[in-house]
């Protein structure tokens, strides 16, 4: 546990904003909003995607300046016009949105404007003997010298927090840092946290995560609809009380009943795969109608890129994928899509979303070849706004406003974005890789009802997450991956926390 008391109201506060107001073309992101945190602290920020969470973060961390309100660190009155200015008081933020450079290294990501130097010339022995001991100290095994661009999520999550150790901290910001990290990741996260905090680093937390709620914060601030609604003591306020404070309303539990209907014929049958990269090797499994098979493992451990293979859009060296009892191994993504199966990405921004185009036209992308979409090899507009709109409607798109381009929706609202995109077509198969990550309590729920309903129809569906809980309460079955092929597969009594968790390290650890 990082943090086991409460501070005082005797502990330095370290940043405080005072009456803090951000106003966007048409919206009030924060409307004078007090908040602060204090040294050894760990101070949770709770509230529903679109909440102002992020717009408060970005005034702390220097990105984005307040339209009226005062920011204090420790007690004097400053102005942050950058990101530059916030690190040289030592406030550094890992955003959910990540600021690295694709096609740099990873030690060249984490110098960089501050690269170490022999005289005129870049040091790059010392550069990567740094990034190697800081990489170490965090427990992150990542190469220093591999290519951001060929890194996982979950580890560019882990680049974007050693980045933040490059200065002498006093206010770390971590924006749902675990969305992409296994349980064992995160502990080591939190051992980290701990270890901070012990040592008076106060760090600003966001996280839709009710058990990390529990687990590390001292505080939490709620917000809603850009205001502050309360801030209580983390071991003082229920789970209820803090969704009912979240969202102005009771929600009822977050996982739905479990399906259980008898799973049909396989729809996807994986046979000895292994990818060209790696990254795979020699892992099979079965997905079949109606049920939903949950793939486990830490980073790395092929759980992501399987489905990848077997969709398309990673190329395999050996081994055969059948889709609906015909051979389909190399077919791509588009022939796939066809043929009813549907691939969702865990990176929204990079990977699933066209950012800077419509809604509508990000929903419609997947069956731009069929009624009332297009008409032979012309596009329908009307039919596929009039779709479009009964889509937004069934996964409670906010606002609902279709020709909104997706980079202006919250995090929350560009994944039901995505979601709808299974609407567009009779699928008979979708893997929902990290479907939740970076989204709120709220509409959590909703997304593993619509998994649920999905699969009560008789969709087959194969669930990839970090989060063991999704994979405990949501499949029937699940498949446990460590090191490119498959460890276990668990049903029934059998899939347990602990038979997952002694899985993740192989037989010699169990």
């Amino acid at each position: 546990m990082a943090r086991d008391r409460t501070p005082s109201a005797a502990d330095e506060v370290l940043v405080a904003t005072c009456a803090v107001t951000k106003d966007y073309p048409g919206v009030r992101a924060l409307d004078s909003v007090d908040f602060d945190l204090r040294a050894g602290e760990v101070h949770v920020l709770f509230g529903e995607n679109g909440a102002g969470k992020s717009t408060l973060i970005s005034i702390l961390a220097g990105a984005v300046q307040p339209t009226s309100g005062k920011l204090r660190f420790r007690g004097r009155q400053v102005s942050l016009h950058s990101v530059h200015d916030a690190r040289e008081l030592g406030i550094s933020a890992v955003f959910q949105d990540f600021s690295l450079i694709p096609q740099m290294t990873v030690e060249e990501n984490l110098f960089l404007g501050a690269e170490p130097r022999m005289g005129a010339f870049l040091d790059r022995q010392r550069s990567r003997e740094r990034a190697r001991a800081m990489l170490d100290e965090l427990d992150f095994r990542i190469d220093p010298a591999a290519r951001v661009s060929h890194l996982t999520r979950a580890e560019q999550q882990m680049v974007e927090i050693a980045k933040a150790f490059r200065s002498d901290l006093s206010v770390l910001i971590l924006d749902e840092p675990t969305a992409s990290l296994t349980s064992h990741e995160t502990d080591q996260l939190f051992n980290l946290i701990g270890e901070l905090t012990a040592r008076g680093i106060g760090i600003v937390y966001i996280t839709h995560r009710m058990a990390e709620i529990r687990q590390i914060g001292s505080r939490i601030t709620v917000l809603r609809d850009g205001r502050h609604v309360d801030t209580l003591n983390a071991q003082d306020v229920s789970e209820d009380d803090l969704v009912q404070l979240m969202t102005g309303r009771e929600v009822g539990k977050i996982f739905p009943e479990r399906v259980a209907q008898s799973a049909g014929d396989t729809v996807l049958r994986v046979e000895e795969l292994t990818t060209r990269d790696g990254t795979v090797d020699g892992a099979s499994l079965e997905v079949r109608a109606g049920e939903i098979v949950g793939l486990a493992g830490l980073v790395g451990s092929g759980k992501s890129e399987l489905l990848q293979a077997a969709f398309g859009s990673r190329s395999i060296a050996a081994g055969r994928v059948h889709y609906l009892g015909r051979e389909s191994t190399g077919h791509g993504p588009k022939r796939n899509i066809r043929d009813g199966f549907l691939y969702l990405p865990p990176d929204r921004r990079s990977e699933g979303l066209m950012m800077m185009r419509p809604a509508r036209e990000n929903v419609a992308l997947a069956a731009l070849d069929i009624r009332p979409f297009s008409s032979g090899p012309v596009l329908t507009p009307r039919g596929e706004r009039r779709a479009v709109l009964g889509m937004a409607e069934r996964v409670n798109l906010q606002p609902r406003q279709i020709e909104r381009t997706a980079d202006q929706f919250s995090g929350g609202n560009q994944q039901k974005v995505m979601l709808a995109r299974s609407l567009t077509r009779e699928f008979r198969l979708i893997a929902f890789d990290e479907p939740t990550v970076g989204v709120d309590v709220g509409t959590r729920a909703a997304i593993y009802e619509f998994i649920v309903e999905l699969a009560r129809k008789r969709v087959a569906i194969a669930l990839v997450s970090s989060d063991l809980p999704e994979i405990l309460h949501l499949s029937t079955r699940a498949y446990v991956f460590y090191r490119g092929h498959v460890q276990a597969e668990l049903q029934g009594a059998g899939l347990t926390e602990e038979a997952v968790l002694t899985n993740f390290f192989g037989r010699d650890a169990a």
